[in-house]
């Protein structure tokens, strides 16, 4: 009897063991699966992915922080957006929800989009996204910690500073300064031509703008390479 019982004890040690073992093996592979990319390189010159030199089909994580040198540059095809980094710029991808986005940290930035969710670029607490579905191209440049400039070239933009919601039309730029109380003086270089009247502020704004000229962006892509992208592996 005695023999049988701890016979019996060893044949449920044993089935206790491999059930830990098959559940082991079942949940290693998912633990292993490293998160899905946002992006991939389409070019770069002078440009890093991190450390590390980024080249053509380097694929794009969130947190990954891109820099490039002061005649480099790097552009990304990130589902149905691109996004254009230029010299001495530098941003880090993250995921706002399901969606591809940047913060742009110094240096100018030029985005296309097929649609509003494609993609967004963050600066401090603002956030630059398409206003419609429409084909959309934006440019991002950071003046100052609290200061930047936002052109639409093609459809419009949206620039929300929490429930301060505006947009921007084709065609127009804004400088724009985050902290409304920083700026008493007006615009720098009032007066000079380009520079719009006073700025545009409502009663509980979270940013005020200048209205400024713009030329055409030069984006190195078209935004029917944006609308193609997200049916490209």
């Amino acid at each position: 009897m005695a023999r049988l019982r701890v016979l019996d004890r060893y044949r449920t040690t044993r089935s206790i063991v491999v059930i830990l073992l098959s559940y082991a093996l079942l949940i290693s592979p998912l633990c292993a699966t490293p998160s899905a990319s946002l992006g991939t390189v389409v070019f770069s010159d002078r440009a890093r992915v991190g450390s590390a030199v980024a080249t053509v089909g380097t694929t794009i994580f969130s947190g990954d922080h891109l820099t490039t040198d002061s005649s480099g540059s790097i552009q990304i095809r990130a589902g149905a957006a691109r996004f254009l980094l230029s010299g001495q710029s530098s941003a880090i991808f993250s995921r706002d929800e399901a969606n591809p986005s940047a913060t742009l940290l110094g240096g100018s930035a030029t985005f296309s989009t097929a649609n509003s969710h494609a993609f967004a670029v963050h600066f401090s607490s603002a956030v630059i996204r398409p206003a419609t579905d429409q084909p959309t191209i934006g440019n991002v440049t950071i003046l100052g910690a609290k200061e930047l400039v936002v052109k639409c070239t093609r459809g419009s933009l949206s620039i929300a500073v929490d429930d301060d919601v505006r947009e921007i039309p084709e065609g127009s730029g804004y400088r724009i300064v985050l902290d409304p109380n920083a700026d008493p003086q007006g615009p720098r270089g009032a007066g000079a031509p380009g520079i719009g009247g006073p700025p545009i502020k409502a009663a509980k704004s979270k940013f005020i703008w200048y209205a400024i000229a713009i030329t055409a962006v030069i984006t190195y892509f078209a935004v029917s390479e944006a609308m193609e992208s997200a049916d490209r592996p």
